[in-house]
Formats: C-alpha cells, sequence, structure tokens
C-alpha cells in the first residue's frame, strides 16, 4: 500500500493505520459535490473524471477557469478536455447518455437536466504539461492542478465539495510502495481498496478492489483548486517553525523526480528561511505548510497557494552531499525560489490586490500592483536568504549585482513604466518574442529594484526608523482584522500606508518618477548612501557580450538571429530577428567571428538569409564611426556591475565605523523584527 502525505498531524499512514470508525464518521457527512479523478490511463497521459451533482436549476452550466491565480495568462485549459457526457438519475434509474453543448469557449450546459436531479457527468482530460500550473499525469507521477481538472458547477462553487483520486495497481507495481506519496496542502485520507469513501448516493464512484484511493475535502470549489496534488516516489523531511505566541507551524518538504539531493542540509536551510519569515511577520495566515517539488533536467519555476506552494527545479540546483557553507549558485537559485513561493502566502494570497479579492478565473483582471506583489517578493526573497543566514552578505550582493545587470540590459525600460507591464502581464510578459526586451520591461526584475529602492529610501526618509518590511507588516495586520482574514489593495492604499512612514509628498514623488513613470533608478546613489559600492566592468561591456547588438544561435545553417537591440548597429544596418547570417566579411559566420567584428573600425559586409530570400548589409561598428575614440568601450552601458561593501568613503562623509553602520542597518536590518 502507499503512503499517505497529508493527514492532520502531518504523519504517514498506510491503510493499516486507518480507524474505521473516523472513516465511517466522515462518510456520514453528505457532500454537495463529488469528484472521482481516475488515473487508469496514465501511460496515454489521461484523467478519467466523473461529475455527480445535484442540480438546483434547469440546464445547470459546468465551467472551467482559463486560468489560474498567481499566473496571469490565459492559458485556456478547456482546450484539453475533450466530449463532456452526462446522465440523469431518476428513481434510482440512469437515463440514457446525453452530450453536454459547449456555450463558450469554456462553458458547457446541460440542456436535459432538471432541478432536484442527479446528475452524473464523465470526460477525459489529457495531462501532459510538465508545469506548476497545470497537470501532468504518466508512469513516473500523478500531478494536477484542479484548475484545469475540475468543471465547477456553476451557482453551487460555494457548495462542499468531496474528491476521491483513484490510482491503479498498475501505476504501483513497478515503485516502492514506501516511498509513493501524496502530497497535497488538503489533508487527506487513504482507503483501502474497495473501501468506504462516500455516502450511498456516490456509492458507483467507490474504488475497486484492485484500486487505491485517496479521499480530500474542500468547503468550496474555490478553495479546492487552491490545493494541487502529486502522487509519486517522494523523499520527505518534517519540520517545525514557531511563531510570535511560540504555536508549532508543521511544515512538510516532499520532494519526487531524479535525484541526489542533500535532504539533511536542505531540511536545515529551508527551515532557517521558514523561521525567519514567522520571526519578522509574527505568525502566519495557515495552520500548516507543504512544499512539493518535482526535480527535472532543467525545467523551473513555482506557483504559490495558501499553506503550500508547487515548484520544478533542474536536479543540479538542489544541494550535493559536500555542499559547502556558503550554497553554491546553482543551490542559491533553489532557495530563493522556495523564499519566494512561501513568503507569497502572506503577500499575493492574504493580501492581494484588489481586483483579485473576488476574481472571476474565466475573464482577465488587470492590475497595475503586480510589481508590488512580484516585485516585493523578488526583492526580499533574496534578501530573506542573507537575513536568515543561509547566505552570506556577499552571495546577496551577487544575487541583487544579478537584477541590476538584466535591468540594465533591457531596453524596454525607458519606454514602459513597471505600472504599465504588470497592467499588461496578460498580453506581454508570458508572451516573449524578439522584440520583449525592447519594448518593455519585467515588473519581476524591474519591481525588484522599485523594491529596493523604496526600501533604501524609506530608511533614508524616516531616519533608519523604517523601511519596506514595516510596509508589509501594516497590510498584513489589516488583513488579520479583516473577517475574511485577507485583504485586496489599491494603487491608493499603497499611499495611504507608505505615508504613515515617509512623507506622502516624497512618495508621490517617487511613485511618479519610479513607478508610473519610466526615471532611470537611482540604485547606485542610493546603495552608496547605505555603504554599498557599485563597480562597473568596463572590459565586460554589452558590445563585447552581444555584439552588434545581437543575440544569436549557431546552426548548421548558419548563425540565426534570436534578439535584435533596440537602436543597435545591427538594427541601423536592418538585420532582424528570424535572419540567418552565413558569411561576414566574407568568412562563415559564427559567433567568434561575429565577436572578432564587435569593434571594428570600418564598414563590414554581412550576407544572411531573410526567409528563402539572399540578402546583404553593410554593418558600421560603433567604433568606425569615430576611429579616434579609443575608449569607445566605456561610453557604452557596461554589460555587469558588481556589488561590495564599502570599506570608506571621502572624508567629508565620515569614517569607517559609519559606512559599516549604514550597510549594516540595511542588510542586518531584519534583527529588529525579530523575537
Amino acid at each position: 500500500m502507499t503512503s499517505l502525505a497529508n493527514t492532520p498531524n502531518k504523519q504517514s499512514i498506510s491503510t493499516s493505520d486507518i480507524n474505521t470508525g473516523d472513516i465511517n464518521k466522515s462518510a456520514s457527512i453528505k457532500a454537495d459535490i463529488h469528484y472521482r479523478f481516475d488515473f487508469e490511463r496514465f501511460f496515454e497521459h489521461l484523467v478519467d473524471v466523473t461529475l455527480t451533482f445535484t442540480a438546483t436549476t434547469d440546464a445547470p452550466q459546468l465551467w472551467l477557469p482559463a486560468w489560474i491565480p498567481g499566473s496571469y495568462l490565459m492559458r485556456e485549459f478547456a482546450r484539453n478536455i475533450t466530449a463532456v457526457h452526462y446522465q440523469i438519475t431518476n428513481d434510482d434509474k440512469q437515463s440514457e447518455t446525453y452530450r453536454a453543448q459547449k456555450t463558450d469557449k469554456n462553458t458547457w450546459q446541460l440542456s436535459q437536466a432538471q432541478a432536484g436531479q442527479t446528475v452524473t457527468v464523465t470526460y477525459e482530460v489529457y495531462c501532459y504539461d510538465l508545469s506548476v500550473r497545470t497537470a501532468y499525469v504518466d508512469q513516473q507521477r500523478l500531478y494536477g492542478n484542479f484548475t484545469s481538472l475540475a468543471l465547477a458547477v456553476n451557482d453551487q462553487e460555494r457548495s462542499p465539495i468531496k474528491v476521491s483520486l483513484i490510482v491503479p495497481d498498475a501505476f504501483l507495481a513497478d515503485k516502492d510502495e514506501h516511498r509513493v506519496l501524496l502530497a497535497c496542502g488538503l489533508n487527506a485520507t487513504q482507503l483501502p481498496p474497495g473501501g468506504p469513501l462516500c455516502d450511498v448516493q456516490h456509492k458507483d464512484l467507490l474504488p475497486d478492489d484492485t484500486q487505491t484511493s485517496y479521499g480530500l475535502e474542500a468547503d468550496s470549489y474555490h478553495e479546492l483548486i487552491d490545493y494541487p496534488f502529486e502522487i509519486a516516489e517522494q523523499d520527505r523531511f518534517d519540520f517545525i517553525v514557531h511563531d510570535d505566541k511560540h504555536q508549532t507551524l508543521p511544515h512538510s518538504f516532499y520532494l519526487s523526480g531524479k535525484h541526489n539531493a542533500n535532504m539533511g542540509r536542505l531540511q536545515q536551510d529551508v527551515t532557517q528561511i521558514c523561521q525567519t519569515y514567522i520571526d519578522w511577520l509574527g505568525d502566519a495566515p495557515f495552520a500548516d505548510y507543504t512544499f512539493m517539488t518535482f526535480s527535472s533536467g532543467q525545467d523551473y519555476g513555482g506557483l504559490e497557494h495558501i499553506n503550500s506552494t508547487s515548484l520544478i527545479t533542474p536536479r543540479r540546483d538542489l544541494p550535493s552531499h559536500d555542499e559547502p557553507q556558503v550554497p553554491s549558485a546553482d543551490y542559491q537559485r533553489f532557495l530563493g525560489l522556495c523564499s519566494h513561493e512561501y513568503f507569497h502566502s502572506w503577500w499575493v494570497k492574504t493580501v492581494r490586490p484588489d481586483v483579485m479579492l473576488t476574481v472571476d478565473l474565466r475573464r482577465e483582471a488587470f492590475t497595475p500592483l503586480l510589481w508590488v506583489f512580484e516585485g516585493f517578493t523578488s526583492y526580499i526573497d533574496d534578501f530573506m536568504l542573507q537575513a536568515s543566514g543561509v547566505i552570506d552578505e556577499a552571495s546577496y550582493l551577487k544575487l541583487l549585482a544579478e537584477q541590476i545587470n538584466r535591468y540594465y540590459q533591457t531596453s524596454g525600460r525607458v519606454h514602459q513604466s513597471v505600472a504599465e507591464s504588470s497592467f499588461d502581464a496578460w498580453i506581454k510578459l508570458y508572451r516573449n518574442d524578439e522584440n520583449t526586451g525592447n519594448a518593455g520591461i519585467s515588473y519581476y526584475n524591474k519591481g525588484a529594484l522599485v523594491a529596493l529602492c523604496l526600501d533604501l529610501t524609506l530608511l533614508q526618509k524616516s531616519a533608519g526608523r523604517y523601511r519596506l518590511f514595516d510596509v508589509v507588516k501594516a497590510f498584513y495586520a489589516q488583513a488579520k482584522q479583516n473577517d475574511n482574514k485577507r485583504i485586496g489593495i489599491s494603487s491608493a492604499d499603497m499611499g495611504v500606508v507608505i505615508g504613515q512612514f515617509m512623507p506622502l509628498a516624497d512618495w508621490e514623488d517617487f511613485e511618479s518618477r519610479y513607478v508610473n513613470g519610466v526615471e532611470e533608478l537611482p540604485i547606485k546613489a542610493l546603495l552608496a548612501a547605505n555603504g554599498i559600492k557599485m563597480r562597473t566592468n568596463t572590459k565586460e561591456t554589452a558590445d563585447k557580450h552581444v555584439p552588434w547588438g545581437l543575440r544569436c544561435t549557431e546552426t548548421p545553417a548558419g548563425l540565426k538571429i534570436n534578439r535584435v537591440q533596440r537602436d543597435s548597429v545591427a538594427a541601423k544596418a536592418g538585420l532582424s530577428a528570424h535572419d540567418v547570417i552565413i558569411a561576414i566579411d566574407g568568412i562563415k559566420a559564427d559567433n567568434k567571428q561575429l565577436a572578432s567584428f564587435s569593434n571594428a573600425e570600418r564598414d563590414v559586409d554581412c550576407y544572411f538569409f531573410r526567409r528563402d530570400e539572399l540578402m546583404c548589409v553593410s554593418v558600421r561598428p560603433k567604433a568606425a564611426i569615430d576611429p579616434q575614440d579609443h575608449n569607445i568601450a566605456e561610453t557604452v552601458f557596461p554589460h555587469k556591475v558588481s556589488l561590495h561593501l564599502s570599506k570608506s568613503v571621502a572624508s567629508s562623509e565620515g569614517d569607517d565605523d559609519q559606512v559599516q553602520a549604514s550597510w549594516q542597518s540595511w542588510l542586518n536590518g531584519i534583527e529588529r523584527y525579530q523575537v
């Protein structure tokens, strides 16, 4: 038998541990809606779904979300559902099978059903999207978000729900039964083959003698879709953190996929990070928390949920058995991902944009505040690695420098504000193309640096008393006082709260210039004022690493252009994305050949194919524009900057102790929030 991952006390159990009395008690609670997800056809990446409910209206409708909270793109999950069929129960007799009629892209109508009748709906879902946003089913793992699996019953979204996950023996046959676990933020019940699951009304949904079943319950459809699940061979560890009232908060960490991770080191570091968050915020909006992680070759991502997160990571990012005391850059990336999604429980799931407090998942929810939620989080996630002691200050400054370099390498920062980037997430961020970097900026990247600047500005304007952490904590305090323990905020609310910690006029000026406007962020000056020196590497210029403003890939056909930077010499010569360069200055083109002409002092002929047409342009490198200027590289914005703790400043600005105190007040300032 498989082991159960999530029970109220967070302990694994087997079927032999199940108390029959508890099962019968659960079974006596009538569920208004019941879903059965049968994974018998996992080899084909198919899930067979049976939905049973009592109609409250004539011709009831079913619908499926078009997007999942936390990922702002219309993903159109309905495209993975084949035909929907249904039957009606009258006097314990099943009617003939009807085919549901689609009324729009993600809505089905059951025309033959009438109010008061019991309806059984069947459909299949194709699950082969290896991401944290949808569902994936094969012989290795059974993973899903209910947003892409469970059709909602219109006007019954607030009704209680029971779920059965039916796992065939064929899936378990080649696996270590002790390592097959269910990971899910919902408490679950594992039932023996053929065991009781639901009331008599749903006896047809019971598993047979060759199946293992897991039972889940949710208070509503909107609660259900906030709990992804995974059934697979998994490694697991548990740990606890303590809130400001010394109450314990149990946490569980699950890791599936092939890996050789140092689980002890991972437990140590993740525990430190989580405890630091609780120390800062005082308590949590959850009673327990679950990390769900799948290790793969190169996939990467995460998605937040109220008491869990679903992560996918390259296995190289996991800690090795000889992991150094200061984590490797790869391992830091994974810890940053854990930190990012964990913080979202407070900052997105509890405090959120006002338009997403109650949201229709069939339509876009536009807001200019994604920079606040993803940007603040992208700044705080790495900062907390340092604050927790998991990485040192030098490592953190390297992570921050990477953010700064990405920002300066994105020419679109001067064309799109971070507020506009937030609003346009639905049509731009998740739809990258060859012009993305020229036309806009990521609200993750620039949002993180706006958050940095706001943090340092708050410190400056309040004489070191307040910072960004106070702003977040103030909003969280408001949420805790709300009846539903969550709040939605607007841009105006940002001003009200930030105005408690710095002059409102200063915030309005900051917002106008750096949030709604496209002025260059005062990163260097603000860091310098806090004892951090920004150094530029004039040898590692953009012209060296992105010659002529081109980003290319070597192919058998030639040098394929992926992106052309705005206002670059390549753009001015007429080269475009998707062109394939075959020769430069009469020599077969490759990246080395291109780089050798990055600073040529003469015009260079470039032959290329556009579609199937041979073309030639003359490229004038920047050095050819003014051959007398031997310092041309210094006029190009550096490709790379680095950050360092200042050891001294000009005598007029103070002594070494003052410098150290300035960067300590920033980097170590989280300590004052800790008990």
